[in-house]
């Protein structure tokens, strides 16, 4: 992609031109590599119609890295060269849009450049935690044992992401069932059966009523109600993808009464690996923080790593500013930084941090998951009820009519 910037150098010239990268944040590298102070960095290419379709098909899963990373593991830790390893890992990749981009790297890494520098030229693909931690790596002399923890950390991520998703979608399932069933019932049941109803002059309960109204307003104002919400529907589907919704999405999300409280820890959890894994490999405390907060998931919680990062940068204590940011971080997170940087363990307190969050999330989605589904019988039992009830009960009632 092709990124139009505006920044100044550090003579403080004025600069403006065209820089190439596979997506914002390689560009922005880029010219940060530069010794450029950025003051604007903005897309110049138009996009086109079906650009989502085309990225949908060349889109590579979690799944498929980690599957790859694995492997890649596992072949330099068996002590093949690295260039091997890759041509090897690329015979075995399924995934038609990964299997090109090992090629490319595999061929990058033939001509001279570094495993780091060639996964940054695929950005989109590879996150900046993943590329960080394989830099610190090469310059550490350990690749092998880094991909191995990489492959571990993305295979822990990904079981705890299919376990989050798990737990949401047979809520959502349930949902849109009676959703759909109750649609079926206004839209086409009751129609049916008012005029039966209004010739027997029965006396109909105070739910058939409400269904019956509803059914004669949808009958009459059907397609300005499927106007109104496909509008609707888009409009927050854009609102949402927007920067400033997604940071109104992300704040809802961490106070919600029940599941604010694993998102936090989700989140925590996630900060707390990653810099742990990052101090260890010999970045500094402030980079390890700045890059950890692209690895978390949320823009809430980004933001707020960031902003860690330049307190540290300021001289303030890890701890001391991990305190003042209460409202996303637990007591004990500021606690346990505290014993760290007083041990000069930071990295060993922090992969506990790591530990403990992971598993209350866990304990968290099983206890979610148990309270779920007797929930949702309760709530289906009465959503079947109430639906048969307003049906049968008008019937019985013209049964005796007659």
């Amino acid at each position: 992609m092709k990124f139009k910037y505006t920044a100044r150098t550090q003579t403080g010239e004025l600069q403006t031109g065209f820089v190439e990268g596979v997506n914002r944040e390689a560009a922005y590298n880029i010219l940060i590599g530069n010794n450029l102070y950025l003051l604007s960095l903005e897309s110049s290419e138009v996009p086109h119609w079906y650009d989502p379709a085309v990225n949908f098909l060349k889109k590579v899963k979690k799944k498929d890295v980690m599957i790859f990373t694995r492997q890649f593991a596992v072949l330099l830790g068996a002590k093949i060269s690295l260039g091997d390893s890759l041509k090897n890992v690329y015979k075995q990749t399924a995934n038609l849009a990964l299997r090109e981009t090992i090629g490319e790297v595999s061929s990058d890494v033939d001509s001279g450049l570094s495993l780091s520098q060639a996964l940054e030229r695929h950005g989109e693909i590879f996150s900046n935690f993943y590329i960080s931690m394989i830099r610190s790596a090469e310059i550490t002399g350990r690749v092998d044992e880094v991909v191995n923890f990489l492959a571990d950390y993305l295979e822990k991520e990904y079981v705890f992401g299919t376990k989050i998703k798990g737990a949401l979608t047979y809520p959502a399932i349930v949902f849109a069932l009676i959703f759909v069933v109750a649609g079926i019932m206004v839209g086409f049941v009751f129609p049916q059966l008012t005029p039966i109803f209004k010739e027997a002059n029965i006396d109909l309960p105070f739910f058939t009523k409400i269904f019956i109204f509803l059914g004669d307003f949808v009958a009459r104002w059907w397609l300005v109600l499927l106007i109104f919400s496909v509008m609707i529907i888009i409009s927050l589907i854009n609102y949402f993808k927007s920067p400033e919704g997604k940071v109104v999405f992300d704040e809802v999300a961490v106070k919600l009464p029940v599941f604010g409280n694993l998102f936090k820890q989700t989140y925590v959890a996630r900060f707390a690996e990653s810099a742990s894994v990052l101090i260890k490999g010999g970045i500094p405390v402030a980079q390890a923080l700045e890059i950890s907060s692209h690895t978390v998931g949320s823009i809430v919680y980004r933001d707020s790593i960031k902003d860690l990062a330049d307190a540290v940068r300021e001289g303030v204590l890890l701890s001391n500013a991990i305190e003042q940011n209460s409202a996303y971080f637990p007591s004990l997170v500021s606690q346990m930084v505290a014993v760290g940087e007083s041990t000069g363990q930071l990295d060993a307190l922090l992969s506990r941090v790591a530990d403990f969050y992971t598993r209350e999330a866990g304990e968290t989605i099983d206890n979610l998951v148990e309270l779920i589904q007797p929930a949702l019988m309760i709530v289906m039992g009465v959503a079947v009820g109430i639906l048969f009830a307003a049906v049968l009960l008008p019937m019985y009632g013209l049964v005796q009519a007659f």
